[in-house]
């Protein structure tokens, strides 16, 4: 059985589609819900599948504590689904290729430091894009610039606000990244 580890800093949507993706399932399942923020929603929804979660500061993330702890449970694939800070090198170093993100919008454009949640929705729309989409990503030292696993458009051009554009991209994370993580899980032997 393959073992997932997901990363959030707020309502963990994302977290739960994959949780229930795996829930009864012999070929993986969640291991653990890391987040750095102790009031995040995705704390109840761990709490409601039985997942052991793991709070933790930004000291934390980067002096070891989070490396230790992911150890512990020896994950096939770490998921960022809406975690907010940078990734450290130790752990990249630790689970190569084994590290994924999922950004709310077509890389390269709108990703970097900042990028994130609403910010990228109001972006897209100031600058008067017909299209966005999700991208999903290996997570390297850098915000939004690991190698490409899948990326998904959706059309804005009936979209008036950050907010109709948000519900659009989240309809395709939802949509498709439990079915990316459950093909990569699929390739890893």
């Amino acid at each position: 059985m393959k073992r997932i580890v997901i990363f959030a800093s707020g309502s963990g949507s994302n977290a739960e589609k994959i949780i229930l993706q795996y829930k009864n399932n012999s070929q993986g399942n969640v291991f653990g819900i890391f987040t750095n923020n102790p009031n995040a929603k995705v704390l109840e929804k761990a709490k409601k599948h039985n997942i052991e979660s793991v709070i933790f500061s930004k000291d934390d993330l980067s002096n070891g504590f989070v490396l230790e702890k992911i150890n512990e449970i020896k994950p096939d694939l770490i998921v960022l689904a809406g975690f907010l800070l940078k990734f450290p090198k130790a752990i990249i170093e630790k689970y190569p290729n084994k590290i994924i993100n999922i950004h709310p919008a077509l890389l390269p454009k709108y990703g970097g430091k900042g990028m994130y949640g609403i910010n990228v929705h109001k972006a897209v729309l100031e600058n008067k894009e017909t299209e966005t989409g999700i991208t999903i990503h290996y997570v390297n030292e850098n915000y939004d610039e690991g190698a490409f696993i899948f990326q998904k458009s959706v059309t804005i051009e009936k979209c008036h606000s950050a907010e109709e554009i948000a519900e659009k991209v989240l309809e395709l994370e939802h949509l498709y990244f439990p079915q990316i993580i459950k093909e990569i899980l699929n390739s890893k032997i």
